[in-house]
């Protein structure tokens, strides 16, 4: 669960509103509709007691308008049934493109922004950010014209009350200040008691996905029992809350139900004595009773305060989607005659107060292959992900023949410069779509088996039940054959960049020298950054950048730089003896050919 921040809970409630005023305008046309259908089953609502009155007083004196009076009111019955149900279709309507719109605003954000950002929030989170809570808020544009229309009916029939008899309109009204107290009470404790309702549902979800996702690490470990107590620990505390939530509702309605008809049996007392005094008739008693009935109709207008509360508080969760920085770019170009020469001037990357990268200057020429090594914790990630702008730098630049990566457009970018990772995920209906998955035109059969072989997983791939139509969820692999495809997904679309991002960890060693010879001879030329733990990949390089503690101790070939001790160091003081063929010498790295 992310800690608690009010600055950014202020954030997020702006964010909220303007999101939700946006979703509003994005169906201003339905909003409208069910304005004017709520506005019209009011009128009606309002006119019925008038008609039912006049038509009484008519049918009792035995006029021969009182046939055509009836027929009036079974008109106006008619048409506020009518009317209510399509207020009630239009609403769902809204509804469901207000939840759209709000979902896609929160995931087009998530998707641009970097995914250090979007990691901040656990998936089980995000997951109920965009469900759950988009869905509440998205009932808010049309609840609160739902709310202000509502309001037309008491608001009507007291001014109808006053105009039928003064007198027991001032009678039902001494009742309405106890009424605004309690509708006052309900909004602001119900709103704080849903907003830590939701908080701590979004905890219970992130662990739960947490959970669901280390399976296999929990059976083995024997914990399932510990970690179903750890999902559910706070079930309590979420029950104590929706209990409250529920308990305010109905202390308010129960004290609604109560004072209303409270108010009615005064009006119909005083109705009754206006009767007997002949001031008042039997028709205008019906009336009278009637719009005491819908003055009192303020009281529903609780449950529709009550969807608003819940979806303004839903809409501060989802909306903390919206505040997340987006990674921008630009509409430039790369020169058509680039090579791919890449260079990081005074890169600098800090997160959370801590600097990843110092500083870093760095000069990769075009069509070389640079192997990124150093311990744990160096920076090698995060300098693989600022090459190929999956993350923004925070001082300096990144230039790729010559173009700083941020003025570059998204589609320039993403077409000249691919990754390939340690644990890929796999998209696509099948493993033809896995490896062709990316933007642009989808390349042919032809060339997502070339980028398969290339990769060393044509055979695997061959041997699965339908082959390349294999679908992915019938495609068990292993965790070797998953970073293939993974890099036959980026050698299928490879630009004049390729980053690595120890995109070869799982796999054997005669399967990585085989990858390694495929990328040099038979994926598109550029340039490649690998991000290296193996002493022969980073003898196969034409470079190598040595990064210690966010800086870039050294660079150099893999010869010159294996005098050095400490560079051995990284890599457990010894070559790889299945990488190495010849025994090297203590201080000498075997030969690059010998290598291959």
């Amino acid at each position: 669960m992310t800690a608690p921040d009010p600055a950014g809970e202020a954030a997020a409630a702006l964010g909220a509103d303007r999101a939700l005023r946006s979703a509003a305008r994005h169906s201003a046309g339905r909003l409208a509709a069910v304005s004017a259908s709520s506005v019209a089953a009011a009128g009606a609502a309002l006119a019925e007691p008038a008609l039912l009155g006049h038509t009484l007083d008519l049918l009792l004196r035995q006029d021969p308008a009182g046939a055509r009076w009836t027929a009036w009111c079974a008109a106006v019955i008619a048409a506020e049934v009518v009317f209510d149900a399509t207020t009630a279709r239009l609403t769902g309507g809204v509804d469901a493109r207000s939840t759209a719109r709000l979902r896609r605003l929160g995931l087009a954000r998530l998707l641009r922004t970097a995914p250090h950002h979007a990691a901040r929030h656990s998936p089980g989170e995000l997951s109920a950010r965009l469900t759950t809570h988009a869905t509440a808020a998205g009932a808010v544009p049309a609840a609160v014209v739902s709310a202000a229309v509502a309001l037309l009916p008491p608001l009507g029939g007291l001014v109808a009350l006053f105009l039928v008899d003064a007198w027991t309109a001032l009678a039902f009204l001494a009742g309405l200040p106890l009424l605004a107290i309690l509708l006052k009470t309900f909004a602001r404790a119900s709103g704080a008691s849903v907003s830590r309702y939701q908080e701590v549902q979004l905890a219970m979800a992130g662990r739960l996905v947490e959970v669901l996702g280390g399976a296999r690490t929990i059976a083995a470990a024997g914990t399932a029992e510990h970690e179903q107590a750890r999902v559910l620990a706070r079930l309590p505390e979420l029950g104590a809350e929706g209990r409250r939530t529920w308990r305010i509702y109905g202390a308010t309605m129960a004290r609604t139900s109560a004072l209303m008809p409270l108010l009615l049996y005064v009006v119909l007392g005083v109705g009754g004595i206006r009767l007997a005094a002949g001031a008042l008739g039997v028709g205008g008693l019906l009336a009278a009773v009637r719009y005491a009935g819908l003055a009192a109709g303020v009281g529903a207008v609780t449950g529709r305060l009550a969807a608003v509360v819940r979806g303004r508080s839903a809409a501060r969760r989802t909306a903390v989607l919206f505040g997340l920085p987006e990674l921008t770019q630009g509409d430039a170009l790369l020169p058509k005659d680039g090579t791919g020469t890449l260079e990081l001037c005074g890169v600098r990357v800090v997160r959370d107060s801590a600097v990843l990268l110092h500083d870093v200057d760095l000069r990769v020429p075009g069509g070389t292959t640079a192997a990124v090594v150093g311990r744990s914790g160096s920076g090698k990630t995060t300098l693989a992900a600022v090459a190929g702008r999956l993350t923004a730098c925070d001082g300096g630049r990144v230039l790729l023949d010559g173009v700083p990566l941020e003025e570059l457009s998204a589609e320039e970018l993403r077409r000249e410069v691919g990754h390939a990772f340690e644990r890929p995920a796999l998209f696509g209906g099948d493993v033809t779509g896995a490896i062709a998955f990316g933007d642009g035109p989808p390349p042919g059969a032809e060339a997502v088996r070339a980028a398969a072989r290339a990769a060393g997983a044509d055979d695997f791939v061959r041997r699965l039940p339908r082959g390349y139509g294999t679908s992915l969820q019938d495609a068990p692999v292993s965790g070797g054959e998953l970073q293939r495809l993974g890099l036959a997904r980026a050698f299928c679309r490879a630009g004049r960049l390729l980053v690595l991002d120890d995109a070869l960890s799982s796999l054997d060693t005669l399967t990585a020298r085989e990858v390694e010879r495929a990328l040099r001879d038979d994926v598109r030329p550029g340039t490649r950054l690998v991000v290296a733990h193996r002493v022969s990949s980073a003898a196969r390089a034409d470079l190598v950048v040595w990064l210690d503690g966010g800086r870039v101790r050294a660079t150099g070939t893999h010869t010159e730089l294996w005098r050095d001790p400490a560079y051995r160091a990284v890599f457990g003081d010894a070559p790889d003896p299945q990488a190495a063929g010849p025994a090297p010498t203590a201080q000498e790295p075997p030969g690059r050919e010998a290598l291959r």
